[in-house]
Formats: structure tokens, sequence, C-alpha cells
């Protein structure tokens, strides 16, 4: 039997926000597969690992993950348990993660062995603009995804429980829209739905007015310049902002 068409969802906890200078203390996993009916679902039980991250765990980021350096003393190191976890066999289509970019920080292209990387965070943009939020727990309590165990999902901000959590946004949105259409909006910056700051914050792109949008070209952050060079480019007759039809997200 051919193996299944599979995405594995990673999670990582971690010292801090940027390598070399922090480390991974624990990695989650949760893959997603497509099914004979065309479908995809959750594969398999997941799992997740501890890591030695080779150096002390600082109280602020402790005191979002509760592992502490005693948990972590006698685990192996990352570069001994990532590869068999980001690269097993038989090889998975792609590696999924909420927020993806900061995984992708730990879990370079050697040892994920150059898989292409889905980001749930700026798919869920596209896919589901009227959200009132965007981060993976938001997410989890405003759809409800189907088949999610409440208590599987939990404690949050743990590896598993949150892989786990991510895998059923990525598992719908697979169900909506085409694995090269999840991966190309992975590979752009994020398309706001709507302002995040100043005195048109909250409204949705297309509300505020020329001078206003203007002045986001040159926001030092990628996602915003992004989406207002997108807005401008539908106001010149270039496309439209938001997502696209169920139709054109399946080619």
């Amino acid at each position: 039997m051919p193996s299944p068409s599979i995405i594995r969802v990673i999670d990582l906890e971690t010292t801090g926000n940027a390598p070399p200078t922090h480390g991974v203390c624990e990695v989650g996993w949760q893959d997603v597969a497509l099914g004979e009916d065309g479908r995809w679902e959750l594969h398999g039980e997941g799992g997740s690992r501890l890591v030695n991250p080779g150096r002390p765990i600082p109280p602020v980021t402790m005191a979002v993950h509760h592992i502490r350096d005693e948990d972590v003393a006698d685990a192996p190191w990352w570069h001994d348990v990532a590869r068999p976890i980001l690269d097993p066999w038989p090889r998975r289509v792609a590696l999924a993660a909420h927020r993806a970019s900061f995984e992708e920080q730990f879990c370079t292209p050697a040892l994920t062995h150059g898989a292409e990387w889905i980001c749930t965070w700026k798919c869920a943009l596209r896919l589901w603009p009227d959200s009132p939020g965007f981060s993976n727990q938001l997410l989890r309590y405003w759809r409800r995804p189907q088949g999610l165990v409440h208590e599987r999902g939990l404690p949050a901000h743990r590896a598993f429980p949150d892989a786990y959590v991510t895998a059923h946004h990525l598992r719908d949105m697979l169900n909506e829209a085409s694995v090269a259409q999840l991966i190309q909006w992975s590979n752009e910056p994020g398309l706001l739905p709507r302002v995040r700051y100043g005195p048109d914050r909250g409204k949705e792109w297309r509300e505020i007015d020329n001078e206003s949008l203007y002045a986001f070209l040159s926001d030092r952050d990628p996602d915003i310049r992004f989406t207002a060079e997108t807005e401008l480019a539908r106001r010149r007759g270039g496309g439209e902002i938001g997502p696209a039809t169920a139709q054109e997200l399946l080619l």
C-alpha cells in the first residue's frame, strides 16, 4: 500500500525567541493525512519529547510553559532528537506550525531536509478573516473544530497540546484550500484583515482613506506593508484583498 500524504504539525517550547542564544526544551508533533475519500484528517497519536536546551531556562519563559531546568536535565540534546521528528520516513509532504517563522528558526533546513512549511497563522488570516483574533487558542474557541478533545489540547503552551490544536486548524484549512495554496500564502507576509493600530484601528483595509493607506506603505512591519500594498493594488484594479473563491483556492 502506498504511504498516505501526510503533513506534520510541529510545536516548540524554548528558552527564548532567538537561537543560538536560546534553545529548544520541548518538541511536540501531530500528523494530518489525506484520506482515501479525499478529505484530510488527523493521523496517528502524535507525541512530544523534552529536550535539554544546554542553558538555564529563564523564569520569564518558565512561567509560560512551566518546564523547569530539573525537568530537562537528563533529556537528550536537540540535534539528537530533531531529525527523526522533523524528517521521518516516509517523508512528510510538508511541516506546519502556527506562526511557523518561530519554529523555522530552530528547525533549520539541515534538520528538516529542506521541507516546505505551512504557517497556519498566515493561512487563517486568508481563510477566516472574520475571526476576532488569530492566536492558536483564540481560533480554537472561536471555531470549535470538530473532533477536538478539550482535555487533549491542554495545558496550553506545552508542545503536544499546542500541536494537537494546530493540527485541527490545519485539517480544516486543507479541506478548504490546496497544499500548494497554503504553502504559497505561508511564503508571503501575512495579509491582515483589519488595521492594527492608529485612528483606523479595527477597520477593514478597504474602509480607510487613501492618505491613511499610503502612510502604511512605509511601515516597519512587513505584514502591514504587504497588506497596504495589496489594498492599493485592489484600488488600482489589480485584484481583490481577502479570501479567494472556493474554486480558486482548490486549483
